[in-house]
């Protein structure tokens, strides 16, 4: 996060620019394959084997409504060791109401970002968090967090945390910061988008 306020400069650049995504044009995900294929494949190549049973575990199990997405994001939550409460948002109810309800860091802690979700059905490859950060309408953060490849385990969350953060510090730094956070993987399915508001003060409850 930048620690100080937008120049006019960047307000003008902001005003024209389009939020898309960094893509390597060259760039072509392996073809997809069911679960049923891959547990088929050199079902004789023993080192495959172990790979696909670390990857897939000993006994596969995949989620019997067949309406339940392949990933489900769960929820997401602000680790810090400092904060007085726990900062968690249910990404499973109204993702409206995360604005109205911002996040409060202490200016300058340190804490990281956690991501529960569930693999239901097929393995996915390439799970991407990204998140873009704007103050007064101005981005002026963009990180990616590559998450990695997952196979079903629909009674049970996998757990993502990203690299330690600082919260920017300073009084120009102080206010509030809208967070555009996606959850993407190889084929570009976005399989949540959510927007939440984090308050940036000099105490917890200054």
């Amino acid at each position: 996060m930048a620690e100080q306020e937008p120049t006019q400069e960047q307000v003008n650049v902001s005003e024209v620019e389009t939020e898309e995504e960094d893509t390597n044009p060259n760039y072509r995900p392996p073809a997809q394959k069911s679960l049923d294929e891959i547990q088929k494949l050199d079902a004789e190549d023993e080192s495959l084997r172990k790979y696909k049973e670390a990857l897939l575990g000993k006994e596969v199990k995949v989620a019997a409504d067949p309406n339940t997405p392949n990933i489900q994001v769960m929820s997401m939550t602000l680790v810090c060791d400092a904060a007085p409460a726990p900062l968690v948002l249910d990404l499973t109810g109204d993702l409206d109401s995360f604005k109205k309800n911002p996040f409060v860091l202490k200016e300058g802690v340190e804490y990281k970002i956690k991501i529960n979700f569930k693999v239901n059905k097929e393995i996915v490859s390439g799970l991407k968090y990204t998140q873009q950060t704007y103050r007064k309408g101005v981005r002026v953060d963009k990180s990616d967090y590559m998450v990695g490849s997952y196979g079903p385990r629909p009674d049970e969350a996998y757990e993502f945390l990203t690299t330690m953060e600082e919260a920017p510090k300073g009084m120009l730094a102080r206010g509030t910061y809208n967070i555009k956070s996606k959850f993407t993987d190889d084929d570009k399915h976005d399989h949540l988008s959510w927007e939440w508001n984090l308050i940036i003060k000099k105490d917890w409850k200054d």
